[in-house]
């Protein structure tokens, strides 16, 4: 999918750019965004996505790391509208499950009741959290019948437990009625990712099972900074 129009997109920056600075921060782009409730847009995912973005480590984000953000955003959208099956403006536990079993998840059942409530995740610049969209094309690995979806789904090389599901579906619904919004979908899926990246650097057999000094551990616990 190619970037919109430049001359539009020139328009909205400037929109965006309240102080005219010809840079956005966390809190104007936030003002900007809408997650289809009446709360605002998930602070923590917004300084997610413009760290992602934000090459030059400044803490804003110019004009073409901003076009480069508004593809992000509009390819997650159009990813988030097409699993919202009963057009409710967010997703709850069957629709989630059914998103990242096309992304290439096979999770059982109790993952879903834990993926749903869970948004104090800060994304680590470090961890270089992957700059696609929900749309780039999938692989395979032949030697592992493992399905990769981009950088995005590394999560899908491993069989998580019910006892893992049961915790996790307790993380990611700021609202409490059991749904995701689109900014909390957003960083579900961000987060599953780049734990699993980490996860990923010592499961060097790729069976889902690691040994790790404690040190190692806490090195990487606090890198995350979760």
């Amino acid at each position: 999918m190619s970037l919109p129009d430049q001359n539009f997109l020139m328009q909205l920056f400037r929109r965006v750019d309240r102080d005219n600075s010809g840079s956005i921060n966390a809190i104007e782009l936030q003002s900007a965004l809408s997650n289809g409730t009446n709360i605002p847009f998930n602070p923590d995912t917004v300084k997610m996505m413009i760290g992602m973005f934000d090459n030059d480590n400044s803490g804003t984000i110019d004009f073409k790391e901003f076009a480069s953000l508004w593809k992000y955003i509009d390819d997650w959208q159009r990813c988030f509208r097409s699993f919202d099956r009963d057009n409710s403006g967010s997703i709850d536990r069957n629709e989630l499950k059914m998103a990242l079993t096309a992304f290439g998840y096979r999770l059982s059942d109790q993952f879903y009741d834990v993926l749903i409530k869970s948004v104090q995740f800060r994304t680590n610049s470090q961890m270089n959290a992957p700059k696609h969209s929900p749309y780039d094309s999938a692989y395979s690995n032949p030697n592992s019948s493992k399905v990769l979806f981009d950088e995005f789904i590394y999560i899908c090389c491993y069989r998580l437990s019910d006892r893992f599901y049961d915790l996790i579906i307790k993380k990611f619904d700021r609202q409490g009625k059991g749904t995701v919004a689109f900014d909390d979908f957003i960083q579900s899926c961000i987060t599953i990712q780049t734990l699993t990246q980490a996860f990923r650097q010592f499961d060097y057999q790729q069976n889902g099972v690691i040994t790790i000094k404690y040190e190692d551990f806490l090195s990487l616990i606090f890198s995350l900074k979760i």
